[in-house]
């Protein structure tokens, strides 16, 4: 049977450019007329479309269905063979790049909102395929579609669209066995059930993805009470919440962890790829959550059978890591922030662990970060050295101490000012620039005045990166400050949000294993006071900005 391919004229619409986490713009920028299908065609026009297998995932908010829908259409048009969807569209961001690699699938748009295209390793796509996706969509004239009744989503099987075979998938079936086999599961399980009374879980899925994959692991798998678990239902809206798993957006797990004294917490974002872990009156910064993980991760099957290759952390992450990496006498990296350049690495057979500062940790086991992954390590360590510490209860509190107490502490917090004048971002980036390119700053002391600490500046830099696998360059990656004493701030503009600026800023200080075990438990807030007052002086941040407060502080 013929299908008829429609030419669709439309004419380019500004600001198509994909960033780290895709094409992000509020959802009323994409139901604008011909705005979705045009970058969709851009991507397939970017891509080998014609006899390709693509996988389709998002995290159910606001206008996911009709997108994928309009992918439907315009994959149909453009001779993909195959699209294999998530049920009710629904895919965790980590549960697709497990698909794209377990099916080998040459890749998929993933529109967790906006849109973003993952290749065929799992992870995002490279700046040459989304430069290239961007050049098209700035003269693109029209786009082709198949014009066929809407398939039910809702429905596991295969079924097709116009000459596409479609395939609706489990969402949470294949991850659970990838997990399976990457964890002890036994040993997990029995430590929660042998403790528990004294060791409580408490999960928030913040109406996201990671609901159902929750449930499927926490309750169905390892036995855990439905107390285990809460707002576990991915909702369109997510519950009028902002599902982002930090200390403001997350407070409704803090709050009853601490109500609760509930000795084990976490939540995970909209689309699954980010994690917080937090227990009663124990929050666990990104950076040493990353940190610890590699420290044990002897303890993990995965690692057990394949050893641990490099570790990895973002730019802005803290240096815990690396810490860990020279204890241990392996090789460890510093990248830009995308999740692409660990994949670059881990695709080479040279990193195994890493993370970001931003609440995303992950590993080899697929291309991108993983929140559920992370927290199943998490608990797959602390089992692990219960076993190992048979009279005593370990924690996350504990793990912590631990680790401080052999590595040192990085105190180190990250402060984002949303939605800000894009103006008076381009300024505050601009002084600093001319700081570097005129070394003005070489040396000079800052003196905090809450804290009369003294500050002396080493040097100032902007990060650039040459990517040790395929030689390309990354430039303007973010202005370091770095201290004598080995302190450092990073001031970052991103252009992953989807209105305004966001000018992010990260200290970091770190405290030796020597110092007193009081001091190394300290409050983080405290103990980066000074740096912080000298660093909002330094950038002149307050006046550019126009705020005196940040918009979150993790």
């Amino acid at each position: 049977m013929g299908y008829q391919v429609k030419e669709i004229s439309t004419k380019p619409f500004d600001g198509q450019k994909p960033g780290t986490s895709g094409l992000r713009k509020r959802v009323k920028v994409f139901q604008q007329e011909h705005y979705t299908e045009n970058f969709i065609q851009a991507i397939f026009d970017s891509i080998k479309a014609d006899g390709a297998t693509l996988v389709i995932g998002g995290d159910g908010r606001y206008f996911s269905p009709e997108t994928v829908q309009t992918i439907l259409k315009i994959g149909s048009a453009n001779g993909v063979k195959k699209l294999i969807i998530g049920k009710d569209s629904i895919l965790s961001t980590p549960a697709a790049s497990n698909v794209i690699r377990k099916y080998k699938a040459d890749g998929g748009p993933d529109n967790d909102f906006g849109i973003k295209y993952n290749v065929s390793n799992g992870g995002p796509a490279p700046e040459n395929v989304t430069n290239k996706i961007y050049e098209i969509t700035k003269t693109i004239q029209k786009y082709k579609v198949i014009e066929a009744d809407p398939i039910d989503l809702s429905v596991i099987g295969n079924t097709s669209y116009g000459p596409t075979e479609v395939q609706i998938i489990d969402s949470v079936a294949d991850y659970v066995e990838l997990l399976q086999g990457i964890f002890d599961f036994q040993l997990i399980k029995d430590f929660l059930q042998n403790n528990a009374g004294s060791f409580r879980i408490l999960f928030d899925g913040l109406h996201g993805v990671t609901g159902p994959y929750a449930r499927a692991i926490l309750v169905d798998t390892l036995g855990l009470p439905e107390a285990s678990i809460q707002n576990c239902v991915a909702l369109p809206d997510f519950g009028g919440g902002h599902p982002d798993p930090n200390l403001t957006y997350a407070h409704s797990l803090v709050e009853v962890v601490e109500a609760k004294n509930i000795q084990f917490g976490a939540a995970s974002d909209g689309d699954g790829d980010r994690n917080m872990i937090y227990g009663k009156g124990a929050f666990v910064t990104p950076s040493d959550s990353v940190a610890i993980i590699a420290d044990w991760a002897h303890v993990i099957p995965y690692f057990k059978k394949g050893g641990v290759k490099g570790l990895a952390r973002s730019m802005p992450t803290s240096k815990a890591i690396d810490l860990v990496a020279q204890k241990k006498g392996l090789e460890y990296f510093e990248v830009p922030t995308g999740w692409k350049f660990f994949g670059n690495l881990m695709d080479a057979g040279r990193l195994s662990i890493c993370g970001e500062e931003s609440f995303g940790t992950g590993s080899d086991h697929i291309r991108e970060k993983d929140g559920i992954w992370a927290i199943m390590a998490w608990l797959n360590i602390i089992a692990a050295a219960n076993k190992e510490s048979p009279n005593e209860l370990i924690g996350i509190k504990e793990l912590l101490r631990k680790h401080y107490a052999v590595y040192g502490r990085s105190f180190f917090s990250r402060y984002d000012y949303e939605e800000v004048s894009s103006e008076g971002a381009n300024k505050l980036v601009a002084l600093l620039d001319s700081a570097i390119a005129s070394s003005s700053l070489a040396n000079k002391t800052y003196k905090s005045k809450g804290t009369n600490q003294d500050f002396t500046i080493a040097s100032i830099t902007n990060f650039s990166y040459t990517d040790p696998i395929d030689g390309s360059v990354s430039k303007n990656q973010g202005q370091v400050v770095l201290f004598d004493d080995g302190s450092r701030v990073v001031f970052r503009l991103s252009g992953t949000g989807s209105a305004g600026a966001t000018v992010r800023l990260y200290v970091e200080r770190y405290v030796g294993p020597e110092a007193s075990e009081k001091v190394l438990a300290g409050d983080t807030a405290e103990g980066l006071k000074g740096l912080i007052e000298v660093a909002l002086e330094i950038s002149n941040l307050k006046e550019f900005l126009g705020r005196d407060k940040p918009t979150v502080i993790t």
